[in-house]
């Protein structure tokens, strides 16, 4: 209470505002016939000007960003209102009092959370559901109302009332077909730790004619990435032919939709062809209460999950589906969070695994931590000066134009869940690589607020997760391991600023001796995110082509690096 309190006075003297001052408020409720049981979560208020799509649906980085509000609730009865006012924290508007006179349209939400008592001796509250990948809008089980058109006038002190009476339904799980098969692994690492059974998946593409020649072996590529709900980009019927064409707000193009299409269904001519070497493809599954992905290390708050997925759910789909099982025969891909974690799990697990493609890669190299170097700046929000301060720029398009600050990102984040469970980028970064604090909770890099930067805890991560610092550590004891392993790839106007994480990186990797690193970095040209080596295409067709791309150089290296009598032909059929 009292930090709360201290977080209000801060932003009463931010916003120049006064406590006497009217405010609009909302008043939210649920019915026992939607749900018996107290609740506990995130209560999120969201007002727009629209309602197409819906409030809760509109919330962005971007300028044309809704409007949100959150506030903790713990055991919260039916029946009984709780009121969102102007000590509700919120993005892009701070406060409710700060909200202009107009007739806007208004949705609540509660982010449910479940309590967990951890393995470390913790107990926390976190979301209570991630099958839909941590996502607030999908998350089974989440209660929120109908959209409704209210008239606020901050000088009359309005007071709304919404009911939730929805609830998100479950999830569907996929369903098996010819090539592609899904599997659930109870894994023993990361139930031990969360204090609970959790779960690992996984979508496995098999190889054509693999019931045809059950003596093949197969070598295993790992495509690392956010949460797939399915094996993405595989089709096996042509495009629908009355399929409406959408628009890309991102590509600007017109008809992407069946642009997908058509390529998930090259993918599937190519994979069945007489050509093409025959290979295990799987996407992980590995969401978990603070994002829909869990970045596939071991973390002081999400557990052991590097170790859990290179010792438990590999050699699992491996012995299932007939994979080679030898770190020679399994390789690593993936663009942006999958960037990073491709790199990542070589690293840390140089002989598990024999060469990673990282494309578009997250910071690889804190002293780039896309805008800031956290061990160097003091405040992550601004660069600050005797008389200003200028605000870090966070997303960018390919002429350098902007659309979003830092500190913009993080109050967005503030706003949707304190203690870093927002369920989105800055918190999982920090929920991975953060030490874990006294309350249980990760510990904060920098203040979500203010941005001021904790050195104790910016020399944590490196440490333990900056990868360019802990390969130049380490070379002399993992170098050998990672010699021909390490290919990097990054567009030279990233959206996100992540080619300056490469370009240090680089300098790094050419200046190894005994041995040279001999693998590759490359830049795209004017390329936004996420930029993967492909020079012939535009990135709108070549991040569709990550399962092909990186054929020719994995060939290349099992040829010169697969061990004497290793099988190098069972699965060329």
């Amino acid at each position: 209470m009292k930090k709360l309190l201290t977080l209000c006075l801060i932003l009463a003297g931010c916003l120049n505002f006064s406590f006497a001052q009217k405010s609009a408020s909302f008043t939210v409720s649920f019915s026992k016939n939607l749900e018996s049981s107290p609740l506990q979560g995130r209560l999120l208020l969201f007002i727009s000007t629209k309602n197409e799509p819906e409030p809760r649906r509109q919330v962005m980085d971007a300028t044309a960003t809704g409007q949100v509000f959150g506030m903790n609730v713990k055991d919260w009865q039916p029946g009984k209102p709780v009121t969102v006012d102007a000590t509700a924290f919120g993005y892009p508007v701070h406060s409710l009092r700060q909200l202009p006179a107009g007739t806007y349209w208004a949705q609540a939400l509660l982010h449910r959370y479940d309590t967990y008592r951890l393995a470390n001796g913790h107990t926390v509250d976190l979301p209570a559901s991630w099958a839909a990948g941590q996502s607030y809008n999908n998350e089974p089980g989440n209660l929120y109302s109908l959209p409704v058109q209210v008239k606020i006038d901050p000088t009359e002190g309005n007071v709304f009332t919404l009911q939730l009476t929805e609830k998100v339904p479950p999830v569907e799980e996929p369903k098996d077909t010819k090539y592609i098969k899904h599997i659930k692994l109870r894994s023993e690492r990361l139930s031990k730790f969360w204090g609970r059974d959790m779960y690992l998946g996984a979508h496995v593409l098999l190889p054509h004619g693999y019931d045809e020649h059950p003596e093949a072996r197969y070598p295993l590529m790992i495509n690392h990435g956010h949460f797939p709900s399915d094996f993405d980009g595989f089709r096996t019927d042509p495009p629908d032919p009355n399929l409406k064409p959408d628009y890309s707000e991102r590509f600007h193009l017109s008809g992407y939709n069946r642009i997908q299409q058509e390529e998930a269904y090259r993918f599937y001519q190519t994979w069945v062809s007489d050509t093409f070497p025959r290979f295990l493809i799987i996407e992980i599954q590995h969401a978990n209460p603070y994002y829909d992905d869990s970045y596939a290390v071991n973390s002081a708050n999400l557990g052991p999950y590097g170790d859990a997925i290179t010792y438990e759910l590999i050699p699992f789909i491996e012995k299932q589906f007939r994979g080679i099982g030898q770190g020679w025969a399994r390789f690593l891909y993936g663009g942006s969070t999958g960037g990073w974690e491709a790199l990542a799990a070589q690293v840390f697990y140089p002989n598990e695994y024999n060469g990673c493609f990282a494309a578009c890669p997250d910071p690889i190299d804190f002293r780039a931590y896309m805008t800031m170097n956290i061990y160097e700046h003091k405040n992550a929000y601004y660069e600050e000066g005797p008389f200003r301060k200028t605000p870090r720029p966070g997303h960018r398009n390919y002429l350098g134009q902007l659309s979003a600050h830092i500190v913009d990102m993080n109050h967005r984040e503030l706003a949707l869940g304190d203690r870093s469970r927002s369920g989105d980028q800055w918190d999982i970064w920090e929920a991975v690589y953060s030490p874990t604090g006294p309350d249980g909770y990760p510990a904060r890099l920098w203040d979500k607020l203010t941005g001021e930067i904790d050195p104790k805890i910016a020399s944590y991560w490196r440490e333990n997760y900056d990868l360019a610092y802990i390969m130049k550590r380490d070379w002399d004891k993992i170098g050998q391991q990672l010699t021909g392993k390490i290919h990097l790839y990054c567009g030279d106007m990233d959206n996100f600023y992540l080619n300056n994480a490469v370009y240090l990186a680089e300098e790094f990797l050419e200046s190894t001796r005994l041995p040279y690193y001999h693998g590759e970095v490359d830049y795209g040209d004017r390329a936004e995110h996420c930029w993967n080596g492909d020079h012939q295409n535009p990135n709108y067709i070549s991040r569709l082509r990550y399962n092909t791309l990186y054929v020719p150089k994995i060939l290349h290296r099992m040829e010169l690096s697969a061990p004497q009598g290793a099988d190098l032909k069972s699965w060329r059929y």
